[in-house]
């Protein structure tokens, strides 16, 4: 069985709704809910011994995409993300579980707020099935070096992508 990616809150390929979209104290011109969304997954690969989670948009105009969530070392015994998990403030996050910086510079989830008139964005969220208990990172480490990290360690995962544009 291979390993799935899914949510409550939207589907393949659908439109994020406002809930999970940036919130305007960050002052980039939306005023949505900054929800993470619900995420769940199963089929995990024999051998897995923790999860991370990540959202990127590839879209965005900087050359390289833009991360908006990455979280490490979720214990292999979790198979869920709930509703706004990616809230710090809520505790929503697995003991043990290490959400790393986004490239706005600070931990937890930051929604959509792509450019206006820039066009539809995806916004890629993985679950990576990993063959450690704990990626060598703490709070404090850029999404890419979380990404460096699982490339070497990653076993399988999948993905389920959103869209949003204003």
């Amino acid at each position: 069985m291979a390993l799935v990616l899914t949510s409550n809150s939207f589907k393949e390929g659908a439109t994020l709704a406002n809930d999970h979209v940036l919130s305007a104290s960050f002052g980039f011109g939306t005023d949505g809910g900054n929800k993470s969304p619900h995420l769940a997954w199963s089929g995990a690969p024999a051998g897995t011994k923790s999860f991370a989670v990540s959202c990127l948009d590839p879209d965005a105009p900087t050359g390289s995409g833009f991360w908006h969530w990455m979280v490490v070392n979720i214990p292999a015994t979790t198979t869920e993300l709930k509703l706004d998990a990616g809230n710090l403030k809520a505790g929503l996050l697995p003991k043990g579980a290490v959400s790393a910086r986004t490239d706005l510079g600070q931990t937890g989830y930051i929604g959509p707020a792509p450019p206006p008139g820039h066009g539809p964005h995806r916004y890629i969220f993985t679950v990576f099935a990993v063959k450690e208990e704990a990626l060598p990172v703490n709070a404090d480490a850029s999404s890419a070096v979380c990404g460096f990290y699982l490339h070497f360690n990653t076993l399988e995962k999948a993905t389920l992508t959103g869209m949003y544009q204003r």
